[in-house]
């Protein structure tokens, strides 16, 4: 499999080779060359696989032979440990709960995946890596927690300060090791340009690579989701209609390859907080992108969706098409707190501030009887306890994913400007 750049398609590059570097060298995202169907015997009998073989199924032709078979359902059994359950909401609503993994967000499968991908490629050499992310929230200790001692590869964060969670801070701040936190003063789009920037910057000696869902190894495992999920409610015989709280645009990206890949799904929503490029762009054909807001849903205070673009080429950049199978609407922070309480008041279950942004988005999206909805829950309540409390008069207890960080201690560098990045960088 080639992958090339969506900035200069002249631009190419091997499985490995972009994983290793990211982005591409003219800064582009890198997509894959082609994408193949899965077969229809595969999909009418997938209540039949194990997860493991579905991911592995899914995976395998963009990874190609770059890593062995044997090797790559290694790798999946060791990133997909722990299940994706979809919990009933109501008649016709159900959540897909990504947050029973280690530290208790939907990005465990993306980092882990990565992270032994990389572990592979570096196996029989002796080259560093220092793999380069930003986190709006939740990335960070997943990635964290994902390269977690893993050889010949150093992870420096950088997050927003007082912009994340507190137990989020703790989960990026906590591990040391090969791990280490950058905490900028700024908002998350601050932090995601001076990591693109330090990829083309020359001036920097060192091996980067990145752990966002720009970088394809993060990104592409996240398609798993949207099968498990097909798997479970199947049996149904009605249309499923994804509901996706939507940042960086990653995740329900990785939907639209998996409806490329044979996925009976028409339909994705991208639900947003106040952050409303997508939708305005959706609504008005025209491409604005204003600073960032901070929200209670602060993992999706993103104001540029690095991810957006994949999803057009999804389309061959036809804005008619993208808008048959891509509906997104946006919601306030009071809108979010009232969905909470609907939620636990209708059916006692907890649901975090982006999980409720996502059931908001298939309240709006008006499902038909034909149709099923299902909103992804990515983070545990836990992750967001001031506001989950605060919001729902509840006390939510600590899983001990959770409580084991607590009482760590932060240990941060403070940073303002890129110069600032680069310097640490070249230190």
């Amino acid at each position: 499999m080639k992958y090339f750049s969506l900035s200069n398609h002249s631009i190419q590059a091997s499985f490995k080779d972009a994983v290793i570097q990211g982005l591409a060298p003219d800064r582009g995202l890198f997509f894959p060359e082609s994408i193949t169907p899965l077969s229809k015997d595969f999909m009418d009998s997938i209540e039949q696989y194990s997860n493991h073989e579905i991911a592995f199924e899914a995976i395998k032709q963009f990874v190609g032979d770059e890593i062995p078979s044997d090797v790559l359902k290694e790798i999946i059994q060791e990133t997909l440990t722990f299940e994706f359950p979809v919990v009933p909401i109501s008649d016709q609503i159900s959540t897909l709960e990504l947050f029973h993994g280690p530290t208790m967000a939907f990005k465990d499968v993306g980092a882990k995946f990565m992270a032994k991908c990389l572990e592979y490629f570096n196996s029989e050499s002796d080259d560093h890596v220092t793999v380069l992310v930003a986190t709006s929230g939740d990335t960070g200790g997943a990635v964290a927690n994902g390269f977690l001692g893993t050889k010949g590869v150093d992870v420096v964060i950088l997050y927003p300060s007082g912009k994340v969670s507190d137990i989020q801070e703790k989960q990026l701040t906590t591990l040391g090791q090969n791990i280490t936190a950058l905490e900028v003063n700024g908002v998350f789009d601050d932090c995601q340009d001076m990591v693109k920037t330090a990829f083309l910057d020359g001036g920097i000696p060192k091996k980067l690579t990145s752990a966002n869902s720009i970088n394809i190894a993060r990104w592409l495992p996240q398609m798993f989701y949207f099968f498990f999920a097909y798997k479970q409610l199947k049996s149904t015989g009605k249309e499923i209609v994804f509901s996706v709280p939507s940042g960086n645009f990653g995740n329900i990206c990785a939907g639209f390859m998996a409806q490329k890949l044979g996925l009976p799904v028409k339909t994705l929503v991208a639900s947003t907080n106040v952050n409303d490029t997508v939708p305005n762009f959706l609504a008005s054909g025209e491409y604005d992108v204003q600073p960032s807001i901070a929200t209670i849903s602060n993992a999706m205070d993103v104001s540029d969706p690095s991810n957006f673009i994949r999803i057009q080429q999804l389309f061959n950049n036809d804005f008619n098409r993208l808008k048959e199978h891509l509906a997104s609407f946006s919601f306030s922070d009071e809108l979010t707190r009232k969905a909470m309480i609907e939620i636990f008041e209708n059916s006692d279950y907890i649901a975090d501030p982006h999980g409720a942004v996502g059931y908001l988005g298939l309240k709006e999206f008006n499902l038909n009887s034909n149709q099923i909805g299902v909103f992804l829950e990515t983070a545990h309540p836990v992750k967001f306890l001031p506001v989950v409390e605060k919001t729902l008069n509840v006390n939510v207890a600590i899983p001990s994913q959770i409580e084991k960080v607590m009482n760590k201690e932060k240990k941060s560098i403070h940073i303002s400007t890129y110069e600032d990045l680069k310097g640490y960088l070249n230190s």
